[in-house]
């Protein structure tokens, strides 16, 4: 990694702790909450039956009637949760009716009949970051169902500023543990109609627009 991914990304990261917890939608002035916005948002996540379960969601699991059986538990990376009697089980990608039936399935075998409720109690990170030159740097909530593409951060943030760099766009990303870096050349897509680099965002990446250097 150059000294200038070394930097831009630990730059980044740096601002990430502001960005978390303010209004997806607007500037991010220092120590303002936005709480009310901000739960908004989470109200339709927990709203949607078509929701589907990601790696950091915090979920509440009981089984009717089996006090000892209630837990509290957080998705893995790896998508998985550990649950006494059958320990290891894929749930990331399930919505949570379907969780809830692969659980039952599971704890047949020791339990009659077993009834399990989840409920999510908190929900992973599922912002992405829109930073540099752009008219209101921002955290974007990702909604499910409703992808967001880089052409669509980017205005939602108000576009562009004079001094950006568009041809040089940074996509910072987490992939398998790993810090990756994505460059787009977003002029292609806005004057040559290149619709193939306008790339669907990720929970967690990092927009990055740069400062033209001429």
């Amino acid at each position: 990694m150059n000294l200038y991914k070394y930097f831009s990304f630990f730059l980044l990261l740096g601002f990430l702790g502001a960005c978390a917890a303010t209004d997806p939608r607007q500037e991010i002035p220092a120590g303002v909450p936005t709480e009310t916005i901000l739960n908004d948002n989470l109200t339709q996540l927990k709203t949607s039956a078509e929701y589907k379960l990601q790696p950091g969601d915090l979920l509440e699991i009981q089984v009717f009637m089996e006090k000892d059986m209630l837990r509290t538990l957080r998705i893995s990376t790896g998508g998985t949760i550990t649950y006494p009697l059958v320990g290891n089980i894929q749930i990331a990608g399930l919505s949570v009716s379907q969780a809830e039936k692969v659980l039952a399935v599971a704890l047949e075998e020791y339990i009659k009949d077993p009834q399990v409720s989840l409920l999510i109690k908190e929900y992973g990170n599922h912002n992405v970051y829109v930073l540099g030159q752009v008219a209101k740097p921002a955290a974007l909530a990702l909604l499910p169902e409703k992808p967001l593409t880089l052409l669509e951060a980017i205005t939602s943030v108000g576009g562009f500023t004079d001094l950006a760099a568009i041809s040089k766009v940074r996509v910072l990303r987490m992939e398998n543990g790993q810090q990756t870096a994505l460059d787009v050349d977003v002029a292609q897509i806005t004057k040559q109609g290149n619709k193939a680099l306008d790339m669907v965002l990720q929970a967690g990446d990092i927009v990055f627009v740069p400062q033209s250097m001429f």
